[in-house]
């Protein structure tokens, strides 16, 4: 008997890509950095274009390489700094945009969108966003064009919460090196009197 075809994957909807033209750091994100702030680090300032670009139409597609399109769960966790059982969670816990797309053996393929939309819920985790609100955002964008309002909100909310983060993580900074700046005092003053420093 002649062998039958694969059955024919259905056809993802139209994407909305207002989110694909954020600054993520990556293999084959775009480059570039937003204007500098001078209360944030580098990796707190990639939050924070999110918010102004959130309605910011484009219908520029992240950059693509054949490699890319077809990486496979490991490829992805190499790509993204993820450990394949993290990959699997977002999915489960419905932060991705789509459903992950399998091979032929069933084995899930990653493309370029996939990796770039887990760079972005990387950084919304790694900044303390709750799970809740981040399937909420993705949520919004799987929807598609219309709720650009929603986003903001649900973004500028998150801003105003990392940037209490960094207000107070500066703070128990400048603590700490007030206690180093004594011992340093302290090292200095038993070095002077000939007796080590403990």
């Amino acid at each position: 008997r002649a062998a039958r075809p694969p059955p024919a994957r259905a056809a993802r909807p139209p994407a909305d890509r207002t989110w694909a033209v954020l600054p993520l750091a990556g293999p084959s994100a775009p480059t570039g950095r937003p204007a500098h702030h001078p209360s944030l680090t580098w990796s707190a300032l990639q939050v924070l274009p999110w918010v102004s670009m959130a309605t910011a139409p484009s219908t520029a597609a992240p950059p693509r390489s054949p490699d890319l399109a077809t990486h496979s769960i490991a490829g992805a966790a190499r790509e993204t700094g993820l450990s394949p059982d993290t990959l699997r969670y977002y999915e489960r816990a419905g932060l991705l945009l789509h459903p992950v797309d399998r091979a032929a053996s069933s084995h899930r393929r990653y493309d370029a969108d996939d990796l770039y939309w887990i760079r972005l819920v990387t950084k919304l985790r790694g900044t303390g966003m709750p799970i809740r609100a981040v399937r909420e955002y993705a949520a919004l964008v799987r929807a598609g064009r219309g709720n650009e309002a929603e986003r903001l909100a649900l973004l500028e909310d998150h801003r105003t919460r990392v940037l209490q983060q960094l207000e107070e993580t500066r703070a128990n900074l400048r603590a700490i090196e007030h206690k180093i700046d004594v011992y340093r005092d302290c090292a200095v003053e038993r070095t002077a009197e000939g007796t080590p420093a403990p």
